[in-house]
């Protein structure tokens, strides 16, 4: 991408940063901007922006309009999982929403084993341009398949400002975002930068980096998969458990990674934990709030947004000043922390 627009390769690297900014605020004031839309025609038109802001991408002739975009794809990213523990309440029953979630989570799990190896495999064989025009097909796929599916349904009676600001006034919820930054910073301080990690620890090349992240891929949909029960029959073990499991499986790598068996054995723990994180979280959060459901989600999503970005800068600094698997022993402990104070919530 860099090279197509004439710039340095951290000028393109922006899109991601841009990306991340417009998702965490999108998250937190949807509700607010859009609080008496049919929540069907608030999803297609997120759908939509989606859609739209890859077919930009693909035609962008600068930087600028590039980064442009990405800011529309920000916005539909961040009100879509602001949005899905509501829509998931809506369509089934809430001692079934964290199955339900777990679905939703599964799309992106499998999206996230597939996507990026075969985006890079496309762009050698296309371009970066090509691979965005094709994301834009697959985000209009989805969009008809939601126009079919999707009832319409009302806002909750809860909506607007007012509604965000009595869940940031919540002590308990104000604690589990705290415990949401400590996990996502501990995890993206590590993942960030698991690839000098891994070859610093254990002389791992390229093609065998490839399989390190196709077990932790499959290990993640593993995690994914057994969450969802977990959240609907024993809540306080599931939030406890696998940002545990995650913390564990960093800390793993830090002790074992030197030996490639140990490296392995680390990513698909760690992969495993990090797989049920989104739903045990978002499950957590619709039993804190249930009458605020699009409100609980949407700072839930922030936070994870700012961890991204804290972790991401954290592990920069810690490789540069110590070295390249020290964010592994730090991100671990955050992880695990997180994951005891949010088990020790009282709610």
């Amino acid at each position: 991408m860099a090279a197509g627009l004439g710039v340095k390769s951290g000028e393109a690297g922006q899109a991601v940063s841009v990306t991340a900014f417009s998702a965490a605020l999108s998250a937190l004031l949807i509700s607010v901007v859009l609080p008496r839309a049919d929540r069907r025609r608030v999803m297609i038109g997120l759908t939509l922006l989606a859609a739209v802001s890859d077919v930009i991408v693909a035609f962008a002739p600068n930087l600028v309009v590039l980064l442009s975009a990405r800011l529309l794809l920000g916005i539909a990213l961040g009100g879509f999982w602001a949005m899905a523990t509501a829509m998931a309440a809506h369509l089934v029953h809430a001692d079934h929403i964290g199955r339900a979630l777990t679905v939703i989570n599964s799309g992106v799990s499998v999206a996230t084993v597939a996507a990026v190896p075969l985006g890079t495999w496309l762009g050698e064989i296309w371009s970066w341009r090509e691979v965005f025009l094709l994301g834009a097909a697959v985000a209009v796929l989805a969009l008809l398949m939601q126009a079919v599916v999707l009832p319409h349904i009302a806002p909750t009676a809860s909506s607007g400002l007012r509604a965000l600001g009595s869940v940031l006034r919540s002590g308990i919820v104000l604690a589990g975002l705290f415990a949401v930054l400590l996990i996502f910073s501990g995890h993206f301080s590590g993942f960030t930068y698991i690839r000098p990690a891994a070859m610093s620890l254990s002389g791992i090349d390229g093609g065998g980096f490839a399989v390190l992240l196709l077990v932790f891929g499959v290990a993640l949909f593993l995690g994914t998969a057994l969450s969802g029960p977990l959240a609907d029959r024993a809540p306080r073990a599931g939030v406890l458990l696998f940002p545990g499991v995650l913390g564990a499986g960093m800390l793993l790598m830090f002790v074992a990674g030197g030996s490639i068996a140990g490296l392995f054995t680390a990513a698909a723990v760690w992969g495993f934990g990090f797989g049920g994180v989104p739903t045990t979280l978002m499950s957590w959060g619709s039993r804190t709030q249930p009458t605020q459901l699009e409100q609980i989600g949407g700072v839930l999503v922030t936070a994870s947004n700012i961890g991204i970005t804290v972790g991401a800068v954290a592990g920069g600094v810690l490789v540069d000043l110590a070295t390249d698997s020290t964010p592994m022993l730090i991100g671990g402990i955050a992880a695990i922390a997180g994951a005891a104070l949010l088990s020790a919530l009282r709610r």
